[in-house]
C-alpha cells in the first residue's frame, strides 16, 4: 500500500503531466531562461488557511532551487490582503507551478473554512464533526489533510483501514446478524485489526446490534434530532455514536444536543467553495 507521501507524489506527476504536457510554451516563448523573479501567494477572502506545506511541495519538485519564505503557516485565520509566502527564483519555474499551487491551496483552504464552520456550531458540545469518502478522486489524503486544519475528524480514509458496514452490505449478506458474524471470521481469518461500525435504520436495528455486540461504532442513518436522542440513550455509552446523512450547518447543532459522538457530513468535501487567492509578480 502506497503512503500519504507517494500518493501526494503521484497527484502532483499527474497535475504537471495535465498542465504542462510537452511545455508551457507561452511561458518559453516569452521569458526569458534563467531570469530570476519573486511572487506572493496573496490572500483576497477570509477564511482558514490550508495547503501551504503542499505548495512547498508542488515548488520543490518542480525547481527544487526555488526559495519559498513563509509568513502565515496552515491553520491560521486569513484576511484579504494578507501575504502568506513569496517564493523566489526562476520566472519560468514561478509560472509555470502557478496554476498547479493555487488548484490545491484554494481547495484544501476552502475545505478547511468550512470545517472550522461547522465545528464551531459544535462549540460547547463533545461531538466533533466527521469527513466522508465523497472526496475529489486522487486528491483524498490531501482534502482529509483540510479538514484536520480545519479542526474536524477524519472518518477512515479508504475501504482498507476499518470495517463499515453499511444497509447494502447488511442487505446483501441477508442481515445484520449475518454481516456481523462475516465480519468476525474475516478478521480470524486475516488476522487484521481494525474496528467495527455498522449502519442502522432504527432503534430495533441498534437493539439487534447491541445483543450481537462487537462492534465499535454505531451509525444513525437518516434519523431526525429526536430520533436521535432516543437511540443515544439506547446506546447508553457502550460504543460510540455517529449520525449521517442529510445533516446540514442549519440542522448540525441539534444532533450534537442530542449527544452523538460524531456527525459526518460529505459536504465538507464534495460542497466546498474554494477559498479566493492569487499568486503575484512582486
Amino acid at each position: 500500500m502506497k503512503t500519504r507521501e507517494q500518493l501526494i507524489d503521484d497527484l502532483l506527476n499527474l497535475a504537471f503531466a495535465e498542465d504542462i504536457g510537452d511545455g508551457d510554451h507561452t511561458t518559453l516563448s516569452t521569458i526569458a531562461d534563467d531570469t530570476m523573479g519573486r511572487q506572493q501567494l496573496i490572500v483576497k477572502e477570509e477564511g482558514i488557511l490550508a495547503g501551504v506545506e503542499i505548495a512547498r511541495m508542488v515548488f520543490e519538485k518542480f525547481d527544487p532551487e526555488l526559495k519559498m519564505t513563509v509568513f502565515i503557516n496552515d491553520g491560521a485565520h486569513v484576511k484579504p490582503g494578507d501575504i502568506a509566502f513569496v517564493v523566489e527564483g526562476r520566472k519560468r519555474s514561478l509560472l509555470q507551478t502557478e496554476r498547479i499551487m493555487l488548484n490545491i491551496m484554494q481547495r484544501m483552504s476552502g475545505i478547511a473554512t468550512m470545517t472550522a464552520r461547522y465545528q464551531a456550531r459544535l462549540e460547547g458540545l463533545h461531538t466533533r464533526v466527521l469527513d466522508t469518502r465523497k472526496t475529489t478522486p486522487g486528491m483524498r489524503m490531501l482534502e482529509k489533510e483540510a479538514v484536520k486544519i480545519g479542526g474536524g475528524t477524519n472518518h477512515r480514509i479508504g475501504l482498507f483501514d476499518m470495517i463499515l458496514i453499511k444497509d447494502n452490505h447488511i442487505d446483501h449478506a441477508g442481515g445484520i446478524a449475518n454481516a456481523l458474524r462475516n465480519v468476525r471470521e474475516y478478521l480470524a481469518r486475516t488476522g487484521k485489526k481494525l474496528k467495527i461500525e455498522i449502519e442502522v435504520r432504527s432503534l430495533d436495528d441498534i437493539r439487534e446490534v447491541l445483543e450481537i455486540g462487537g462492534v465499535d461504532r454505531i451509525m444513525f442513518d437518516n434519523f431526525t434530532p429526536e430520533l436521535t436522542r432516543e437511540a443515544v440513550k439506547l446506546v447508553g455509552g457502550r460504543v460510540e455514536t455517529e449520525s449521517s446523512g442529510g445533516i446540514t450547518l442549519d440542522t448540525l447543532r441539534a444532533y450534537g444536543e442530542a449527544g452523538v459522538d460524531f456527525i459526518s457530513v460529505g459536504a465538507l468535501t464534495h460542497s466546498v467553495k474554494c477559498l479566493d487567492m492569487s499568486f503575484k509578480a512582486c
